[in-house]
C-alpha cells in the first residue's frame, strides 16, 4: 500500500491559489519503486508531461508539486500503477498513458480511486498466451465487462480505440478456456475509397486484403504457429461477410468488423446467424462509411433499431479513448471538428451525402 501526506492549500477561501505545497507519496515496497519510476525516472517524466505536475523522488518518498487538481490526478495515476506492479504486471509507456487517462477522467478523488483501480480489476482482465490485457480507458473497462456478460455487443467509435483488438482478445481467451469451439472473424468486402480492380490468386488470396487487420490481431494474441494451426483445422475462420449467409453459428465467438460498411439487409442476415452458446460482437466507425452515396449503413440501422432492446450491450467510444500515437488522436479531433462545422453549415463536406 501507499501513504500520502497532504499539506493544506496556500491561502484560504474561494480565492485560494490552486497551487499547493508539495504532496508526499510513499510506497511500502522499495523493490517496486525502480519499476514504477522507470529507468532514469522516464516514467515520472512522462507523467509530468501528461499531467502538468513536477515529480521528484528522494529515498522512499515521491514529491508531487503543481496545481491541486493536477496533483490529485497524478496521485491517482501513481497509486494505480503501483498496484499494477504489486500484482506482478508490467508498467510501460502504454500503462502510464492509460493510468493518466483514467485519472484525468475521474470526477473526484473518491470515485477516481475506484475508477483508476478498475484498470487492473481481475474480473475485466483478458488473458491470452502472449498477453495480460487490461483496459486503458473507462469505456474499454465497460466494453470488456459487456463482452463478459452479453451475447451480443455493439461497439462504435473511431479507429484506435481497441474495439476489434479487445473483441479478438476475448474470443481467444474463451477459445483457450474451452468455452467456445471456434472463432469466426468477418468483414464486409468493401473498398475503402479506392478501386482495387481485379485481384489475382485463389479465393483466400482474393479476400485476404479485406480481412488482414483481423489476422494482425490474431498474431498479437497467439504464437504464429498456433494461429496457422487453428486456421487450418477450422478453430479460427476468417471470411468476408458474404460467407455467413445460410449458416447458423453455434458454440462460436463471432466478430463482425468494419460493420459500418454493411447494408441493412446484410446486417440483419448476420445478426440472425447467432446460434446456441455463441457470442457476437459488432464493431464499426459510423464516421468512416465507404458505401455508395445514399446507401444507409447497416450498423447505423441496427443501432437505431435495437438500442432499446434488452439483452444487448452498446458501447460508444470517442476520440478520448484513442490509444494510438498522440498525433492520431489530434487527427481524429481535427476531422471531427471539420465535420461538425460542415454539419452546422460552416463548410462543405463532400463525404456527407447521406451514406450512413
Amino acid at each position: 500500500m501507499t501513504s500520502v501526506s497532504k499539506p493544506p492549500l496556500n491561502g484560504s477561501g474561494d480565492n485560494a491559489n490552486p497551487e499547493e505545497a508539495p504532496r508526499q507519496l510513499r510506497f511500502d515496497d522499495n523493490a517496486l519503486q525502480p519499476l514504477l519510476f522507470g529507468e532514469h525516472d522516464r516514467h515520472l517524466a512522462r507523467l509530468e508531461q501528461l499531467l502538468g505536475v513536477r515529480l521528484a523522488s528522494r529515498g522512499d518518498c515521491l514529491s508531487i508539486s503543481g496545481p491541486r487538481e493536477a496533483v490529485d490526478t497524478a496521485e491517482l495515476a501513481l497509486i494505480a500503477l503501483y498496484e499494477r506492479l504489486r500484482k506482478g504486471l508490467e508498467v510501460g509507456d502504454g500503462e502510464i498513458d492509460a493510468a493518466a487517462r483514467m485519472a484525468v477522467q475521474a470526477p473526484n478523488s473518491a470515485v477516481g480511486a475506484e475508477a483508476v483501480a478498475d484498470l487492473h480489476a481481475d474480473d475485466i482482465a483478458i488473458r491470452s498466451r502472449k498477453h495480460h490485457i487490461s483496459p486503458r480507458s473507462p469505456n474499454q473497462a465497460a466494453y470488456i465487462r459487456a463482452l463478459h456478460s452479453h451475447e451480443l455487443v455493439f461497439a462504435t467509435g473511431p479507429a484506435g480505440t481497441g474495439k476489434t483488438y479487445l473483441a479478438v482478445a476475448m474470443a481467444i481467451s474463451l477459445l483457450l478456456q474451452g468455452r467456445v469451439d471456434r472463432i469466426i472473424l468477418s468483414r464486409p468486402a468493401v473498398e475503402a475509397g479506392e478501386r482495387l480492380g481485379f485481384l489475382p490468386g485463389d479465393l483466400r488470396e482474393k479476400v485476404d486484403p479485406y480481412v488482414r487487420p483481423l489476422y494482425d490481431a490474431l498474431y498479437d494474441m497467439l504464437p504464429a504457429q498456433q494461429v496457422l494451426s487453428r486456421l487450418s483445422n477450422g478453430e479460427i475462420e476468417v471470411a468476408p461477410l458474404a460467407f455467413m449467409r445460410g449458416r447458423t453459428l453455434s458454440n462460436s465467438f463471432v466478430i463482425l468488423d468494419e460493420a459500418q460498411n454493411t447494408t441493412p439487409v446484410q446486417m440483419k442476415m448476420f445478426l440472425t446467424r447467432l446460434g446456441e452458446n455463441s457470442r457476437m460482437v459488432v464493431t464499426g466507425d459510423l464516421s468512416q462509411v465507404d458505401l455508395p452515396a445514399q446507401q444507409r449503413s447497416g450498423l447505423r440501422d441496427a443501432v437505431d433499431l435495437l438500442s432499446h432492446m434488452d439483452g444487448l450491450a452498446f458501447v460508444r467510444f470517442t476520440n478520448v479513448d484513442v490509444m494510438r500515437h498522440t498525433l492520431v488522436t489530434r487527427i481524429v479531433q481535427a476531422y471531427e471538428a471539420h465535420d461538425s462545422n460542415a454539419d452546422n453549415g460552416n463548410g462543405v463536406n463532400p463525404g456527407d451525402s447521406g451514406s450512413d
